[in-house]
């Protein structure tokens, strides 16, 4: 088992940051009439699906009772169809049944308005989570039937205490010695760009050569970012538009939120080593989130830095 399976968060009280959200969630299951369809809106490996599956057991669903579908690979109404009869059954194993959608945006038009009208009628032992990158390629009125929570990256500093607990816990009953050197921890936290998946997938690789290659490592794992640094360096140096366009082209698959904050902490990384009124003026297209204009908007962005 992977570092990030192990120490995948169990509650809402061991999730690592976020913290509006969770004390949100928390309010919300603490009421009586709990919300049957939560959407969970943020960046890919930012921990939706972990705080889906936390919310599963938290309205009552045991184990044999929660669904989890990837929405990019079933996403016709077919899917939907089976939801709907499953949804009719009664719960196996506890008091509620659980469907997790995974990137839920991806469903069809049809899928999408069959679901509508699943949550317009939704039988009282069932929940629905609704897991998405890309928000505003859901019907208006899916979203408006949600409870709707945004998880967003760690912050530098959550990061390294989320490594730091994972670092005590692997270590626990061994000798008491520094694992793993701060600075390596926090060269591991920028170059994850606050998605925990990412930052806990190059502490395993770290964890497993000496201490005099763990920063070699980490940097390593940095650079294997580098379309999306790619991409920054050009609209630094204030590469033509043809240029820049044909590097998009071939990040038309990534998530965009994800290319976004790469292209931050580059620049971030810029200013901090001195003044660079294009790496402002770069930060200053990039600070607001694409959720709802998705790759459209990072590539709006991009034509109006290379202009």
């Amino acid at each position: 088992m992977g570092l990030y399976q192990k120490h995948r968060p169990s509650s809402l009280d061991t999730v690592v940051g976020n913290n509006d959200t969770v004390e949100a969630l928390e309010k919300l299951l603490g009421k009586k009439d709990i919300p049957h369809a939560f959407l969970l809106c943020g960046p890919t490996g930012c921990g939706k699906t972990t705080i889906a599956r936390i919310l599963s057991e938290r309205v009552g669903a045991a184990m044999g009772d929660i669904t989890e579908v990837d929405s990019a690979d079933f996403r016709g109404i077919d899917t939907i169809r089976d939801l709907r009869k499953q949804a009719s059954f009664v719960p196996l194993h506890g008091d509620s049944r659980v469907f997790i959608l995974d990137e839920c945006h991806q469903l069809s038009k049809d899928a999408q308005n069959a679901l509508l009208k699943q949550l317009e009628d939704t039988p009282s032992h069932v929940y629905f989570i609704l897991c998405t990158t890309e928000p505003h390629k859901l019907l208006p009125t899916i979203r408006s039937r949600c409870s709707t929570h945004d998880v967003n990256p760690l912050s530098e500093t959550e990061m390294v205490k989320l490594l730091k607990r994972i670092i005590k816990s692997e270590n626990r009953g061994k000798e008491k010695k520094k694992v793993v050197d701060d600075k390596v921890l926090e060269a591991i936290a920028e170059s994850s760009l606050g998605h925990p998946r990412g930052a806990i997938n190059i502490l395993e690789k770290v964890l497993v050569v000496s201490k005099d290659k763990q920063m070699k490592v980490a940097k390593q794992a940095a650079e294997e970012q580098t379309q999306s640094i790619e991409l920054a360096k050009a609209l630094l140096r204030r590469a033509t538009w043809k240029e820049v366009s044909f590097i998009l082209k071939g990040l038309k698959d990534e998530d965009p939120e994800r290319i976004r904050r790469h292209i931050l902490g580059y620049c971030n990384a810029v200013l901090l080593n001195g003044s660079n009124d294009i790496a402002a003026a770069i930060m200053e297209e990039m600070i607001e989130p694409f959720y709802n204009s998705g790759m459209p908007g990072l590539v709006f962005a991009c034509y109006a830095i290379s202009k």
